[in-house]
């Protein structure tokens, strides 16, 4: 569904992206992560058709980001960090010039609007001067416009900044509920926002992508050994031993009575026999799960790998050329 092909975009000598390559399947929720000044908007823009990249190219729906824009745009629906919405106008007025401007058929235009008014839970404020909104309110409206077109591709940049802690999990359920029926890209530097809403993730830094993949995968793929919590209801230190003494554990811990932190080599799983030999001594197996990196510690090891590995990063302004 969408497609981007050796992305590179230069500001006065300056690169803001190099080589940037990834692709978006149908209905998929992809989310894009990375520093301030990593590339993220400067991708963003290039994929709606506000930004001419300086080499490669993009494709939306099988159309052309350049040469193809005007088809690129009818399918796109784009919520920018700061929305740009009309104050002196009302929401439901507002939402109704931008359905006409974006071609909503004048018999769906009313329907539309009930829908994405319910949608971003407007009910309370769609006839009153946008304005008069609170900061939360004016980003429900802006996620209404990019919205009220029915696009098969969603491009939200930062959808949640300026909501409280209620309004970000009524938006991130919504956004989820996008899932197959809308393709959508989410920059948040809320990382478990990320990591609770999309299924695969882009990790950019100083305008070059460093890793894509699941955050499941990019946590595995970073560990040098896999780590599980056990608790047991009657530990001993007969257990104990017998513990130590599985085939591949390379490490064990006893983090308090009954707890323990048994470590093992990248590719081995024991679970199995772990909780075989729980259960046969009659111990009472409470717990037995995996110890995971969050995306917050993929992406801090990533970037600043990256970040020791050259010079420092600098914000790269990003404006039309």
């Amino acid at each position: 569904m969408i497609e981007a092909i050796n992305l590179t975009k230069v500001f006065d000598n300056t690169p803001a992206l190099t080589d940037v390559s990834f692709t978006v399947e149908k209905g998929e929720i992809l989310g894009f992560l990375g520093p301030n000044g990593a590339g993220k908007t400067t991708t963003m823009r290039i994929l709606t058709g506000f930004l001419p990249p300086t080499s490669g190219t993009a494709k939306v729906a099988g159309f052309d980001v350049l040469d193809q824009s005007k088809e690129v745009r009818e399918r796109i629906g784009y919520m920018p960090e700061n929305p740009q919405v009309y104050g002196d106008m009302t929401v439901s007025s507002f939402l109704r010039f931008i359905s006409r401007i974006k071609g909503v058929p004048p018999a769906k235009e009313k329907e539309r609007m009930d829908a994405v008014i319910q949608q971003c839970a407007l009910e309370s404020v769609y006839k009153r001067l946008i304005g008069h909104l609170s900061r939360g309110f004016r980003q429900r409206v802006g996620l209404a416009q990019a919205l009220i077109h029915d696009p098969e591709v969603l491009i939200l940049d930062e959808p949640t900044i300026g909501l409280d802690p209620a309004q970000i999990i009524e938006i991130r359920q919504l956004i989820k509920s996008f899932a197959g029926n809308h393709t959508v890209i989410l920059s948040s530097h809320i990382l478990p926002e990320v990591e609770q809403t999309c299924a695969r993730v882009v990790i950019i830094n100083k305008g070059k992508i460093i890793a894509i993949d699941t955050p499941e995968k990019l946590s595995m793929s970073l560990r040098g050994a896999n780590l599980y919590t056990v608790r047991v209801k009657r530990p001993s230190p007969e257990l104990e031993d017998r513990l130590k003494a599985v085939q591949g554990v390379v490490e064990f811990k006893t983090e308090a009575d009954g707890t323990y932190v048994i470590e093992t080599g990248k590719d081995a799983d024991i679970r199995e026999e772990i909780a075989d030999l729980i259960v046969g001594r009659k111990a009472g197996l409470l717990e037995l799960s995996p110890v995971a990196f969050t995306l917050e510690d993929v992406f801090v090891q990533l970037t600043t790998a990256e970040q020791s590995a050259g010079a420092p990063t600098e914000k790269v302004t990003e404006k039309a050329t």
